[in-house]
């Protein structure tokens, strides 16, 4: 077993072949935490590394003895009041008022295999010896509050996976006004904090801060993840890079309002807590009920963010995605939606599909425009019945005729949403959320259903599966437009109106679950305006998450270099659009467009039409070149190499398992005038092998270099420009220019 549990000193160990998490029983009955980080030799105690100290004027909970202090002692899960001044990962409103609860220790179970989270999307095994858990029971005797603490911890991963059940098995009814997945008390300050932060169209960018006492957080209160803050943050030390140094990561699977921060005090301790953010949220526990948190996973890289990352990536794309197309390689698709927008009819899109086909296209997709009276964005959203003015035989009678001509059929839905102008809201004007009395904020013309009610959800579902039903349909692009505002539910008396926002997202979770389980082999892509809900929640039920609505080459590289941080790249909707680009009005060559676009799931956004026959020449050799190469893009081990959030170029490679093949794609947002020589330094490569290294272009880049050459000297990216730009060198000169490098082993 992973878990050691060690009598004599009451302390819990669980470690792999990479990390050590170490906790323990305290004195007076509390979770108190030893040790997280890289793998320690197991033994009886830990004893030595709590450093208990005398702290003056601290508040202690046994007389005359001032060294064990609540306030100073690192703990698991923390609650507030007992002599702990922190931010806690509980607090409880109990009947007389009181806020103060003690969650002692009462028993532990461990065992092999992971339990799954009823209601909520989380990673999980296949084979019991996959992982190993533990469960801590901790009871509030005053309450008659109990708390089962989990904790699992992956053979093959360095991760640990943390989340909280609370029981009310008292006799009283509790509130809930706080209830985080995991805390975690981190011996010292000595970090940058890593956010991922942004807005539309600029998601995720890569943010760092030196930590200082008191709090650094970032949160939503949207009601999704959001554009602005990824439910993410790591701790790195100020020396760590891409490649090498200690780093912490620790990443939510939940899709809702979140709060993640780190807490330092003024001796240095870093508490890091994550879960629901406790603003709007109150959770009412009467008798026998339970309430179960999303899921934390933390990860300890002692090899660099990359570390981290392929840590995440592993995790998520192997046992947090699920089904059928978990492990299968994504079709090359088009969308017509910078094509139409809502302008169509079945002639002009059966145009779009007929030379999609011949340019080797796989699969079509029907966005938005599709049902109801939709013309524009004030109407029908909630309608999903055909328009038939558009499309005269129906969804059936496109996506039918689509198949026929050799290509899958895709479809856009928003379920969340809903028009004034449309029969749904007609029919039930109380289905959405609105206080009584008050004005409704729009976003998009549109209207948040209320999903916390399952006779909304229900109503929706059976929509979507008639049309599913009757249409061959193999891709779901599943939209969300607009943040929540005015949150009540007209379903839900005042003392519940705490739980709304939280059961909106449970309320989601659930349509998914019932359309993946009714059509297990559709492939589901999740957005939200492009990537304001990209978290692990949906990866639970969509494998890909359109990344922004922002297609641009060059601000692409920021915003897929941003994501994987988290997310494997075969979680990233990639897509080459038009140009002038249709959000920056820049143009860049379609060869860069593609070179983006690979280290993803790739498609189009565009018209085919209206493609030169050199262009569309040009593009049936980089869907020929995605086909052959996109297991290893999506499916090898990622490394970032250059940031563009530090300078003017980006790069980054994939390399097979066995590290015979690789990838590496190289940007320059601007081209230098006579600089210096470039070289990119690769990772993950076998020094003792030798690569055939090719460009895109044969026969204007071809070398038989050693790994250890490309490893610990580099790969020359120098262009021959020197500001005359007199030729090519595998690849365009000038500004936004790209370059892909194929590397192979030779035997």
């Amino acid at each position: 077993m992973a878990v050691c549990f060690h009598k004599s000193s009451m302390e819990f160990h669980l470690y792999n072949q990479n990390i050590s998490y170490i906790l323990n029983v305290l004195e007076n009955g509390q979770i108190g935490h030893i040790y997280f980080g890289k793998k320690l030799r197991d033994r009886e105690s830990f004893a030595h590394m709590l450093n208990f100290r005398a702290r003056p004027m601290s508040v202690c909970p046994f007389e005359g003895k001032l060294e064990f202090s609540m306030e100073h002692i690192k703990q698991e899960y923390p609650v507030y009041g007992s002599g702990d001044m922190r931010y806690p990962a509980l607090e409880i409103l109990q009947e007389n008022g009181s806020r103060i609860s003690e969650f002692l220790y009462k028993g532990h179970s461990i065992y092999q295999g992971k339990p799954e989270l009823s209601g909520l999307p989380a990673t999980y095994v296949e084979k019991e010896e996959e992982a190993d858990t533990l469960e801590l029971y901790l009871e509030d005797q005053v309450s008659g509050t109990e708390i089962t603490l989990y904790y699992t911890i992956f053979a093959n991963v360095p991760a640990v996976a943390r989340s909280a059940k609370i029981t009310q098995k008292g006799d009283q009814e509790i509130v809930l006004d706080r209830a985080m997945s995991m805390s975690v008390d981190l011996p010292d300050m000595d970090f940058e904090m890593i956010e991922l932060t942004g807005a539309w169209a600029r998601e995720r960018s890569v943010k760092e801060r030196k930590l200082e006492h008191g709090v650094q957080a970032v949160y939503s209160l949207r009601g999704c993840s959001s554009h602005n803050y990824n439910p993410f943050l790591a701790l790195k030390r100020e020396e760590t890079t891409e490649g090498n140094g200690e780093v912490y990561g620790f990443s939510l699977v939940y899709s809702g309002n979140f709060l993640a921060q780190a807490d330092v005090d003024t001796y240095d301790t870093t508490r890091v807590t994550m879960g629901i953010h406790p603003d709007t949220f109150s959770w009412n526990l009467r008798p026998g009920e339970t309430f179960q948190t999303p899921e934390a996973v933390m990860v300890y890289s002692d090899h660099g963010l990359n570390g981290m990352s392929q840590a995440y990536h592993t995790l998520y794309r192997s046992r947090l995605a699920r089904g059928f197309w978990r492990d299968r390689e994504r079709p090359v698709l088009i969308n017509n939606w910078e094509a139409t927008y809502f302008d169509f009819d079945e002639d002009k899109i059966l145009e779009i599909v007929k030379t999609a086909k011949e340019l080797g296209v796989e699969l079509f997709v029907l966005d938005d425009g599709w049902f109801g009276k939709r013309n524009d964005d004030t109407s029908s959203l909630g309608d999903w019945y055909p328009n038939l003015e558009k499309l005269p035989d129906g969804i059936t009678g496109v996506a039918r005729r689509v198949e026929e001509m050799g290509l899958k059929f895709g479809l856009w839905f928003e379920p969340e949403m809903t028009n004034k102008e449309s029969r749904l809201y007609r029919e039930h004007p109380d289905w959405i959320l609105s206080v009584p009395g008050r004005k409704v904020s729009v976003g998009r013309n549109q209207y948040v259903l209320d999903f916390s009610r399952e006779e909304v959800v229900n109503a929706i579902f059976e929509q979507m599966k008639k049309v599913l039903t009757e249409a061959p349909i193999s891709y779901i692009k599943w939209d969300m437009n607009r943040s929540m505002s005015e949150v009540y539910s007209a379903g839900a008396g005042a003392k519940d109106q705490g739980k709304v926002m939280h059961k909106y997202i449970l309320g989601v979770y659930r349509l998914y679950d019932m359309l993946t389980k009714e059509f297990p082999e559709i492939l589901f892509e999740s957005c939200a305006s492009g990537g304001a809900r990209f978290d692990p929640g949906l990866l639970y039920y969509a494998p890909q998450c359109w990344t922004s609505d922002d297609t641009d080459a060059v601000e692409r590289c920021k915003i897929q270099y941003g994501t994987s941080f988290v997310y494997p790249v075969s979680s990233m909707g990639a897509h080459v659009s038009a140009v002038p680009n249709h959000q920056l009005l820049r143009n860049t060559s379609l060869e860069t467009r593609a070179n983006v676009a690979y280290f993803g799931t790739f498609g189009y956004e565009l018209d085919p039409n209206r493609l030169t026959e050199e262009e569309k020449e040009e593009v049936k050799a980089q869907i020929a070149f995605m086909k052959q190469y996109r297991h290893l893009i999506q499916y090898g081990t990622f490394y970032r190499l250059l940031s563009p959030f530090e300078g003017n170029e980006t790069a980054w490679m994939v390399v097979s398992e066995d590290k015979t093949r690789a990838i590496v794609g190289y940007y320059k947002a601007l081209q230098s005038v006579n600089g210096p020589y470039k070289k990119v330094r690769l990772q993950g490569l076998d020094p003792d092998r030798k690569y055939h290294v090719t460009g895109m272009e044969p026969g204007k880049y071809e070398e038989d270099l050693y790994g250890d050459e490309l490893l610990w000297y580099g790969l020359n990216v120098s262009d021959a420009s020197s500001g005359e730009n007199k030729e090519k060198y595998n690849g365009k000169n000038g500004d936004y220019q790209s370059r892909l490098y194929l590397l192979s082993s030779i035997e």
